[in-house]
């Protein structure tokens, strides 16, 4: 349950009325439309990895998606669950994903994904046992995307947790295109 007021049309801040009017009504968005400004810088980055990033899709929400299940933000994997449906991915992956590096489901760019991702959450700095491996896999470009990727989503993570978003009562459309 959400620990303050989803904004209204009364507590709308109007420097996020023009940006908020154009988006799904996803409760995330609701909570931060409160913060005014924030909202639009926050969509703009995360728009950036969505839709220009240049990271495999797959790659991208294999990320996050183990980003929010060792967060435990029941909000983000819902959400990217269904994302990562709309993409193609089996629910065989997604289970992987929410079971660990060890999943026999995994190819080797994904496992050695999935170590960078824990291996960042757990401690902040990857160590060279898993920055290595995947240096060798992505350009310096993905590479940069697949680290901001995994700190933007355990602050999201962060955020929706501390704040206690609520899943929709009704499915939005999130589709990624």
């Amino acid at each position: 349950m959400a620990r303050i007021p989803y904004v209204t049309d009364e507590t709308m801040p109007e420097e996020a009325r023009e940006i908020f009017d154009k988006l799904a009504p996803l409760n995330l968005f609701r909570m931060m439309a409160l913060s005014g400004g924030m909202l639009e810088k926050y969509i703009r980055l995360g728009n950036y990895f969505l839709r220009q990033g240049k990271l495999d899709p797959v790659i991208r929400e294999i990320a996050i998606l183990r980003v929010g299940y060792l967060s435990n933000a029941s909000y983000e994997t819902y959400q990217h669950e269904r994302i990562s449906r709309d993409l193609g991915m089996s629910d065989t992956l997604i289970a992987g994903i929410k079971e660990g590096p060890g999943a026999a489901v995994f190819d080797d760019t994904q496992r050695k994904v999935m170590q960078y991702v824990d291996d960042i959450v757990a401690n902040v700095r990857a160590s060279d046992a898993t920055f290595d491996p995947v240096k060798e896999l992505f350009s310096v470009a993905e590479l940069q995307e697949l680290t901001m990727v995994i700190g933007f989503y355990m602050m999201t993570c962060r955020y929706l947790e501390t704040f206690g978003i609520d899943i929709e009562d009704t499915p939005v459309d999130t589709k990624v295109t």
